[in-house]
């Protein structure tokens, strides 16, 4: 058969090259628009781009194929024209699809250009079978399968472009490498189809049948060139629009981006995975996460974890209820650091939903400081400074809690009020520095005392409360000897062995009171108790102790008004010479006669007034009164002796005591070798100054003498230190000394030790002639007792006075 020559109408040709550039720049710019659209958006451009690179491709191709020029009449079978549109669809999808994904790897691109090429060389065979003409097409076989890789290295080409171009959006030159790459692509696919045309070889076949869906018209080449370019300026509208859009949204989120760079809070943004999309600086700052190290871990990376689940558990019960809260919720709990340290951090959560998937903002703040102030602020408020245990308000608290959980449960709860005994003797002879450091000791041990939900409260001084919660009257005794029996061991500070012990009062719930008051004025009240019976133990209340504190109280507050409404008196017992049977001295000694109760004892009111500090100046008052007294009888005639009267600790320790004696002494008149002082082994053994204090009393010329002697626990070696003048035997001793062999042997070595010593001894309480002739036989110097005279008021002592002077003169 004969061949057939062929040509090409050269606008034509022009014109499907240019159609094909187009097509490729349109390709470029909507892989770009591809990759930055979401989700539904996304497929939306995907497949708008697919059709206007698809149809950019195919009229590229079915305007060459009219640009080919046979002399025979050459129409095209309508149906298989449009059937050769498919592979160019289906060819460009696949490629945008490709190119769309957030990475592309090599077998994808290898895989995507093999099928792409398919495509486009399907596309162009079939569309040469779409030709009706009287020739046949015979294929040279060289050039069609260089038509078929020149085809998959369009395609592969094409794709690798397209990622280039995708990759490199944010270039400032993107305009030239997309006008470069559309160049470079348009002419490979016109080569392509041109080459496949070189391929073919049209023969005169007369068998020629005209089919009836057929057209032949070079006017329709220009209506599907310009309809085609006018698709593509659709799509170059599109993308311009869109990209005007997109340059406002970028200016916004520029905006956006850098209050939120800008935050020292970290912004953190999550998918619907829980996955981390973006983060701030402040992040870095408060994590220690470059950005690169967060973006693609999920949330739970910033959380220790043991609350990973439990703030999963939050997130879904946040998204149970469907909708996206712009508010959110925020809530306090701990964060973790890259270097895995923990910090309390406020989580603000709030969520939206994106392409109908919820996604997550969390806005986390380092609250670090915030607790610290807060922790500090509680302290001051609730903690005792000193021993930061519980102070009396978040006392109060937890015992209202306790007392409600008591009430609700049909439970008992313990209160112990405790007082540390000798501490005032501590804090006042090594200092209150040392005072402090040693209850910093004391805390330390009562809270290895307690358990988890017991509460240690410092009530201020050395009183502390201990509340037990859920606890027996067995349970109690067992803490209480727990204390005691952890307070036998010293403490040492400061290289100072120092000693203190507990006094317990305990009252329960609910048998010993109902409300915080009287639960802990009861403990207070039993506590009292066993201050009074020895200290170092525990004592439960029991309602007869109110009975003893109304009457300790009635009694202070009558103490207090007794010195106002002159109900104290002064009586005085005279001390006599044993072998002379002359008065030597008389001992000053109060009696208080109360208008409603009567004579109340000594016994009874002077260790309260020694406890108030009362005694201070009611022993004022006795010593005032004293002095004037015996001047009172100088100033009458009779023979001068001594006034003894007793000072006591408190009174000793007092910095004005040498003032005040003087004064008493300069106010009276009277010479200073006729007041006594007795002080007690208690005094000289408590009182740092005791040595100067009475080296200064002896000075001014007055009598000193230890009373009680026996009694205490003070050294013998005192009596070679300090200046006394005598010593008055306890009657304790001088009353058993014919049942207690003991007592008797006591006496007589404190006489011999006196003498010894150049003291003289005075023996007290001598009640019977017996007990004189045994002072007698052991050389006693003076005794006092009610075998010579009970304690008188002035005026019968001074009766006593006046017969002893007139039998003396006779």
């Amino acid at each position: 058969m004969e061949t057939i020559s062929s040509t090409y109408h050269i606008p034509f040709v022009i014109f499907s090259i240019l159609i094909a550039i187009i097509a490729s720049f349109a390709a470029l710019d909507l892989g770009i628009r591809i990759h930055k659209a979401k989700r539904s958006a996304r497929h939306a451009w995907l497949a708008g781009g697919a059709f206007a690179m698809g149809m950019g491709i195919w009229s590229m191709h079915f305007v060459a194929m009219l640009a080919f020029h046979l002399p025979i009449s050459v129409t095209y079978q309508l149906s298989t024209v449009v059937y050769s549109i498919v592979p160019a669809l289906l060819a460009s999808w696949l490629a945008l699809y490709i190119i769309s994904r957030p990475i592309m790897r090599k077998p994808h691109v290898f895989i995507g250009a093999t099928f792409i090429a398919t495509g486009v060389v399907s596309m162009h065979y079939i569309g040469m079978e779409a030709m009706v003409m009287g020739a046949t097409i015979e294929y040279n076989p060289y050039l069609w399968a260089l038509s078929a890789i020149i085809a998959y290295v369009v395609s592969l080409v094409a794709l690798l472009l397209l990622f280039s171009v995708k990759q490199n959006a944010s270039s400032p030159r993107i305009m030239l490498r997309k006008l470069g790459s559309s160049l470079v692509m348009g002419l490979a696919i016109s080569g392509m189809h041109y080459t496949g045309m070189a391929a073919a070889t049209f023969k005169h076949d007369h068998a020629h049948i005209v089919s009836d869906l057929t057209f032949d018209t070079k006017l329709l080449a220009y209506l599907i060139g310009f309809g085609i370019l006018f698709i593509l300026g659709l799509a170059f509208i599109s993308t311009f629009i869109d990209r005007r859009f997109e340059s406002q949204m970028m200016m916004s989120e520029k905006r956006f981006r850098s209050v939120v760079e800008s935050a020292h809070d970290a912004i953190i943004l999550a998918d619907h995975n829980r996955t981390i999309i973006s983060c701030n600086k402040g992040a870095h700052l408060i994590f220690g996460y470059e950005e690169q190290e967060l973006i693609g871990e999920g949330l739970h990376r910033i959380f220790p974890e043991r609350f990973i689940a439990a703030h999963q558990e939050r997130l879904e019960s946040f998204l149970a209820t469907g909708e996206a809260n712009e508010l959110g919720m925020t809530y306090e709990l701990l964060g973790l650091r890259k270097d895995q340290s923990e910090f309390p951090i406020e989580l603000s959560l709030a969520v939206w939903k994106e392409e109908e998937s919820p996604c997550f903002s969390c806005i986390i703040r380092d609250i670090s400081e915030r607790k610290r102030t807060e922790e500090k602020i509680n302290r001051m408020v609730y903690r005792d400074p000193l021993t930061g245990l519980p102070n009396r308000l978040l006392l109060n608290d937890r015992l209202e809690l306790a007392l409600d959980q008591a009430h609700e449960n049909q439970q008992s709860m313990g209160i112990m009020f405790i007082d540390l005994d000798r501490f005032k003797f501590i804090n006042d002879t090594l200092g209150h520095a040392m005072g402090d450091k040693l209850l910093i000791e004391v805390a330390k041990r009562f809270e290895a005392c307690i358990g988890k939900g017991d509460t240690v409260s410092r009530q201020g001084g050395d009183e502390f409360i201990i509340l037990w919660a859920h606890t027996t009257a067995d349970e109690m005794i067992k803490n209480a000897n727990k204390i005691v029996r952890i307070f036998s061991q010293s403490f040492t500070i400061l290289e100072h062995e120092l000693f203190v012990t507990p006094s317990i009062g305990i009252s329960l719930y609910p048998s010993d009171g109902s409300d915080i008051e009287t639960l802990i004025k009861n403990a207070d009240t039993a506590m009292y108790r066993v201050k009074e019976q020895g200290k170092n133990n525990f004592q439960f209340y029991t309602p007869e102790m109110n009975v003893a504190v109304t009457k300790k109280m009635q009694m202070e507050i009558g103490l207090r008004k007794a010195l106002e409404r002159n109900e104290f008196k002064v009586f005085y017992q005279p001390q006599i010479d044993v072998n002379s049977g002359k008065i030597t001295g008389a001992e000053a000694l109060i009696r208080w006669q109360h208008p409603n109760w009567g004579p109340i004892s000594p016994a009874d009111f002077i260790p309260l007034a020694e406890e108030t500090g009362l005694i201070i100046p009611i022993g004022e008052w006795v010593l005032n009164e004293a002095c004037r007294q015996n001047k009172e009888w100088q100033k009458q005639g009779y023979e001068p002796f001594r006034i003894a009267v007793n000072i006591s600790s408190r009174q000793f320790k007092q910095s004005n005591l040498i003032d005040m004696v003087s004064k008493a002494l300069d106010e009276s008149g009277l010479d200073h070798q006729y007041l006594e002082l007795e002080l007690t082994e208690s005094i000289i053994q408590d009182s740092k100054y005791a040595i100067e204090t009475m080296h200064k009393l002896k000075a001014m010329g007055i009598f000193l003498s230890i009373d009680d002697f026996g009694t205490g626990y003070s050294s013998l070696n005192y009596l070679k230190l300090f200046p006394i003048d005598s010593l008055k035997i306890d009657q304790s001793f001088t009353r058993n000394m014919f049942e207690d062999a003991k007592d008797a042997a006591l006496v007589h070595t404190i006489i011999s030790m006196a003498h010894n010593l150049d003291l003289k001894v005075i023996a007290e309480g001598v009640e019977t002639k017996e007990q004189l002739q045994f002072l007698l036989l052991k050389e006693c110097n003076e005794a006092q007792g009610y075998l010579f005279s009970r304690p008188l008021p002035a005026q019968e002592m001074t009766g006593i006075i006046k017969q002893q002077y007139t039998f003396g003169k006779q």
